[in-house]
């Protein structure tokens, strides 16, 4: 196990010392969220004001969305990684080592967790800052933040399985493209679901995004819903072992074709 976890480590150190040499790439990835938080707080913040919206601070509903977001966001571009090292020979390399294919892998979903989690810290001290209030305080920010990580491990993986079975950047960009606007307007990203047509409604239940948003906007509240946060939050924590699961069988393909 000690070996296992050391093994994690170093891969992930690797990725991690990678992304800190492309500074260009840390900051565009604020960029966009940051667009989000802003614009759109300021375009739509009298849609707060709609009877039944059920929050009396626009920029409040909208923080938890942004976090959710650009967890996707982010994440969905893991696969461009598991291309390039595919087409370097690195991957093939770390195959004859002793190192653990679970690590190699892995590796990709933890640096996506932590960058992940430092992205969702910046917007919401920016929100802060913008005038939000969280009153759930602490642990409502805490769980906030693990759900973005939830959802990012779950399309990080999902990127990183469709790198390895398909291996052609165009598809990554077009899958991302493809995911991200669906599911955030089909979400409660933007609008209160109580407003949203019907059959909007019964989509945004079934969607990923949806319920990471709808366990932080709980944690946040002033009063908790534990019951969504435990359901929904539980919800995600399934899916993004499984999607973690579903891209390490992958690998275990692709080492096979090799």
């Amino acid at each position: 196990m000690t070996a296992f976890l050391a093994q994690n480590g170093w891969m992930t150190h690797r990725r991690l010392k990678a992304l800190v040499r492309q500074p260009a790439a840390l900051v565009m990835a604020l960029v966009q969220p940051v667009i989000w938080l802003f614009l759109f707080g300021s375009l739509f913040r009298k849609v707060a004001e709609l009877p039944g919206f059920g929050a009396t601070s626009y920029l409040d509903y909208l923080v938890p969305g942004v976090v959710v977001m650009s967890a996707v966001s982010s994440s969905m571009w893991s696969g461009m990684a598991i291309i390039e090292e595919i087409e370097r020979g690195t991957l093939n390399r770390f195959l004859v080592s002793p190192v653990s294919r679970a690590a190699i892998l892995n590796s990709g979903v933890i640096e996506q967790a932590l960058s992940t989690t430092v992205q969702s810290i910046i917007i919401i001290v920016l929100g802060w800052l913008a005038g939000a209030a969280y009153p759930g305080g602490f642990a409502g920010v805490v769980i906030l933040v693990v759900a973005s990580v939830l959802l990012g491990a779950v399309f990080s993986a999902l990127s990183n399985t469709a790198g390895l079975l398909i291996r052609q950047r165009e598809t990554i960009i077009g899958l991302s493209v493809f995911l991200l606007l669906p599911l955030t307007f089909l979400s409660s990203a933007f609008m209160a679901k109580t407003l949203m047509p019907p059959w909007i409604q019964t989509v945004a239940s079934y969607n990923p995004l949806n319920w990471a948003m709808d366990t932080s906007r709980s944690a946040l509240a002033a009063s908790p819903d534990w019951g969504v946060i435990l359901g929904h939050g539980g919800w995600l924590l399934g899916l993004a072992v499984l999607m973690v699961w579903l891209s390490t069988r992958t690998f275990r393909r692709y080492q096979k074709s090799i």
